[in-house]
């Protein structure tokens, strides 16, 4: 792996954590994801289930984890299944690990390491000792879900080999656990972070009029490759003029043009944790007057909005506060009618027209990560703060994005060092 060593510990305590969320006598399976095709006999770039990566830090394909606390024989408590190597598979696709090496990673002894080609006989060993069984499936609500999974493909598998067992769902146990960030998971995200951040700065001496977007994410992949980062931890967007307005504008293809805006919305991956941030550049290095107002406004709410994530407070009653505060932005802004916006439908609020998306998601190994939005905010969650106005007749769009950590005693914006305020956009754009 291209970043470092991650801390077993970490994962040995997420074991125990989910443990204690467990009914008794219960087993539990997951299954790394699949290495999917392209055309012909290409292939994708592997990305780990975020949930297997959670309880093993294990990062390769064909892996397999069973978790069985209350087994009578303590080898079968935790069991991992690795893909056994060979002279063949290390000459054409490299080293994978060892025994030795999974040990270290994972905080597992050897002797309940196997290799993948043994899961029946040793499962077989496991199975028929449970009372129920926990399987993971993709329970993220915002998920489009056309390709069957390994996981998927497990539950099937299971259902047919062993239909009187009873089946229970982990997600919700895993959407739970990694919904609070431990201690040893922040770094990693600040890592994310960081790399963002020296990027970022890279672009503001880049950014000038005729540049083109493509060559503008050239840029930002360099930085990321050459501090440990396998890429994006998202499509990026990098979207100038009218593109701006396009929430999720991905083809970079465009020219950057004096007078138009540049909305940049990069993240770094880092060890599967991710950084998600958003910034919006005049593109010729001064904002006009206009710009300037809407950019202001953004960061208005986005400062109010970012102050109103704390413990104790509900998902949506958050939003509804924050489009609040974007109606009395908006106004300002000549966009909305106050008298109108005092008889609209309160489903459909007016704001929606300029700010259509919402202001915050949770984030972590998924850059959309797993979390429930009807259970509070507690300390260890980590949120984004995202508003934005798109005023898409005057090909005006911006966006202001930063990752935020609750606490016990307030909120610490993990993005603090990276430039926002439009005077310091300004001047470093102007030391080209």
């Amino acid at each position: 792996m291209r970043y470092l060593p991650i801390d077993p510990s970490l994962f040995v305590q997420n074991r125990q954590r989910l443990t204690a969320l467990l009914k008794p006598n219960s087993l539990v399976v997951l299954n790394a994801n699949d290495i999917m095709p392209t055309n012909a006999d290409g292939t994708m770039t592997f990305r780990q289930n975020n949930d297997l990566f959670y309880l093993t830090g294990v990062d390769q394909e064909e892996t397999q984890f069973v978790l069985f606390p209350d087994h009578p024989d303590p080898k079968f408590r935790e069991v991992l299944f690795l893909r056994e190597t060979s002279e063949q598979i290390e000459i054409w696709e490299g080293h994978k690990l060892t025994k030795a090496e999974a040990e270290q990673v994972t905080g597992l002894p050897q002797r309940q390491i196997y290799w993948t080609h043994q899961f029946e006989q040793v499962f077989g060993q496991m199975v028929f000792e449970a009372e129920q069984v926990y399987l993971n499936t993709n329970e993220h609500t915002r998920a489009t879900i056309d390709v069957q999974t390994r996981d998927a493909r497990f539950v099937d598998e299971f259902r047919q080999r062993y239909p009187l067992h009873r089946l229970e769902r982990l997600a919700p146990l895993m959407h739970h656990l990694r919904a609070i960030k431990q201690p040893l998971e922040i770094p990693l995200i600040q890592t994310a972070i960081d790399i963002t951040d020296r990027m970022f700065r890279r672009l503001l001496t880049f950014v000038k009029p005729g540049v083109w977007e493509y060559e503008i994410e050239a840029e930002m992949m360099h930085e990321f490759l050459r501090h440990r980062s396998r890429g994006t931890a998202y499509s990026p967007i990098i979207a100038s003029g009218a593109n701006s307005c396009v929430l999720h504008y991905v083809d970079n293809s465009q020219q950057c043009q004096a007078g138009d805006v540049l909305l940049l919305d990069l993240g770094a991956e880092y060890a599967n944790y991710n950084a998600d941030m958003t910034r919006t550049l005049p593109v010729n290095g001064r904002f006009t007057a206009r710009q300037r107002a809407v950019y202001d406004a953004v960061l208005r709410v986005m400062k109010e909005a970012k102050q109103m994530l704390r413990p104790g407070n509900l998902w949506d009653d958050y939003h509804r506060e924050v489009g609040k505060i974007m109606e009395s932005e908006l106004i300002g802004l000549g966009l909305l009618d106050r008298h109108e916006v005092a008889k609209q439908n309160p489903d459909a609020p007016l704001y929606k027209k300029y700010f259509m998306h919402g202001t915050s998601h949770f984030l972590g190994l998924d850059v959309h990560d797993v979390g429930n939005k009807y259970r509070r905010m507690e300390p260890g969650m980590v949120f984004t703060v995202e508003p934005g106005i798109y005023i898409r007749e005057e090909k005006l769009g911006i966006r202001l994005e930063n990752n935020v950590l609750l606490t016990d005693s307030g909120n610490i914006d993990l993005m603090a060092n990276i430039p926002l305020e439009a005077e310091e956009i300004e001047g470093m754009m102007s030391e080209k």
